[in-house]
């Protein structure tokens, strides 16, 4: 078995354990479409709108598989839909690569439009935006009192993460990713397969150095 037909293994094995568990569908997704198995990739990504609606890099994951897979109106839809949930998270990057998806696709890209207010919350504004895109508290998000890491991925959380997604992070998730994956972060592969899954989970989309644990 090659290594990526090993690594879709662990991570079908951990969604269909954890059915809830977003980044392991969200995961599991980007590793078939790496192995061209887009039909099946559009489950795992349509799985992982179901559980996280606002996880924006989803829809233009999703989108590139329909239009692998000839179902372009399918894919048009999705990236309206991905490019406006976006545009009002300030998910810059994902919004901008679905214009350029749409582009292709002869479509026009949409006006931005201004976010409406949603969120309930009346209490005082904490001043702090995190920039998880499927970050829950608005307005309501704390900033960490300091680097919860040692490196530049920690000075990074500091700056756009808050609080409550970092402690959900590392109290949950990554126990989740260590154990059910068996990972030994004192090897390469172990701080790798780590480290896709933080930013998948904060919603980096470009590379880095890989975190290490404060001591």
């Amino acid at each position: 078995m090659s290594q990526l037909s090993d690594r879709i293994a662990q991570f079908r094995k951990m969604a269909t354990d954890d059915p809830e568990n977003e980044l392991g569908h969200f995961r599991l997704g980007q590793l078939l479409m790496e192995d061209l198995q887009f039909q099946d990739a559009t489950q795992s990504l349509h799985r992982t709108l179901e559980i996280t609606p606002q996880f924006s890099k989803v829809y233009q994951l999703l989108g590139e598989c329909l239009i692998k897979l000839d179902r372009t109106s399918d894919a048009t839809e999705i990236l309206l839909k991905g490019y406006a949930v976006a545009d009002e998270r300030g998910d810059k990057m994902p919004r901008d690569a679905m214009g350029m998806l749409l582009t292709k696709l002869g479509q026009p890209i949409p006006e931005s439009a201004t976010p409406a207010v949603k969120e309930e919350y009346t209490g005082p504004d904490s001043g702090f935006r995190c920039q998880r895109p499927t970050c829950p508290m608005g307005k309501r998000a704390r900033q960490l009192t300091h680097a919860p890491l040692t490196d530049a991925v920690g000075q990074r959380v500091y700056a756009t993460i808050c609080a409550d997604c970092w402690n959900d992070w590392f109290k949950n998730y990554s126990v989740k990713v260590i154990n059910e994956l068996k990972l030994d972060l004192s090897t390469e592969f172990g701080q790798g397969e780590y480290d896709k899954y933080l930013r998948g989970f904060m919603g980096w989309d470009d590379e880095g150095p890989p975190p290490t644990f404060p001591s």
